[in-house]
């Protein structure tokens, strides 16, 4: 890191001490704490009020809404905003669109995303030589089934509709032969009725738990609906967005499900995490990221939909 940079930090007080493990929420109120790793939920069964009540949300075009919220942590989470895409899955026809040039270079951005799309974001995870595990697109299978207990697959079926997955469950998924789209991503956030994995609890040692970076995650919620949710670092008034400062893996979690979601899976994050959102009164909205990924997912509007803005639903 630069010396410029972390006089930027020091100035904005990104250094100060914040107690490790905890997390506040910024409502109407001020800051109010709602997360405590020492004594995190084993499951999220419903929305945590506090969070989900302090959302702001907006119409970004029919059946999907943007929030924000802001959230405070220790060390490099001391001011995270987030970003949230809530996405009616009546208004929207997914596609996967192929990121990996000659040479197994990774090629797409947000960028890329055409204006006939309603949004567009770097999906799952990639290794070496291209996207990682399971991926479908348009049919065809690009890519097998990789391995790991938290790795399940979003999966969207012939008929347009869409599912989260289970690692275990994906062998008997692919027999059926009706996916026109999946792709892998890790690690699992949120499974069954919104449980957290045992591998993201204290005391588990399968995945670094304190790793402090910049999040993207996939949620499914209890109502249908889907939600996109990006963190992005705060400190220094925002000047610098850019760095992978932010949450860890179990306070992703504990934030998707405080947001109501009963599934919801890791994307890359840190340097790659990106989301672009095409508002019909401003044009495109773009949170870039700085890597070039191997996959990306896009919304398209779904032909014949009458989906009312959403921004008025809870």
């Amino acid at each position: 890191m630069s010396a410029r940079i972390v006089t930027l930090l020091l100035a904005a007080g990104a250094f100060l001490p914040r107690e490790e493990g905890a997390l506040a929420v910024l409502t109407r109120r001020g800051w109010q704490r709602w997360y405590d790793a020492a004594h995190a939920p084993a499951a999220w069964p419903a929305p945590l009020p506090l969070v989900a009540e302090a959302v702001t949300w907006r119409p970004a075009g029919p059946g999907l809404a943007l929030g924000s919220l802001r959230l405070s942590g220790a060390g490099e989470a001391w001011r995270v905003g987030v970003v949230l895409l809530r996405i009616d899955p009546d208004s929207v026809r997914w596609a996967l669109a192929w990121g990996m040039a000659e040479g197994d270079r990774k090629a797409w951005t947000i960028a890329a995303a055409p204006d006939s799309a309603q949004f567009a974001v770097n999906a799952g995870m990639f290794n070496g030589s291209g996207p990682f595990g399971w991926t479908v697109i348009d049919g065809v299978e690009r890519r097998t089934i990789g391995s790991g207990a938290l790795a399940p697959a979003f999966v969207v079926d012939t008929a347009g509709r869409a599912a989260l997955v289970p690692a275990e469950s994906l062998q008997a998924r692919r027999a059926r032969r009706d996916v026109a789209l999946a792709f892998q991503s890790y690690p699992e956030l949120l499974r069954d009725d919104g449980g957290v994995p045992r591998m993201l609890r204290a005391g588990a040692a399968a995945i670094d738990l304190e790793h402090r970076d910049a999040r993207l995650a996939l949620g499914h919620r209890r109502d249908g609906q889907w939600l996109l949710v990006l963190t992005r670092f705060e400190g220094a008034g925002g000047a610098l967005s850019f760095l992978p400062f932010g949450l860890t893996v179990p306070e992703m979690a504990a934030l998707m499900g405080a947001l109501g979601c009963d599934r919801a899976v890791s994307l890359d994050g840190g340097v790659s995490a990106q989301l672009a959102v095409h508002d019909p009164a401003e044009g495109w909205i773009r949170w870039r990221g700085v890597r070039k990924v191997a996959l990306g997912l896009v919304g398209y509007p779904r032909a014949g939909s009458a989906v009312p803005p959403a921004a008025a639903r809870p």
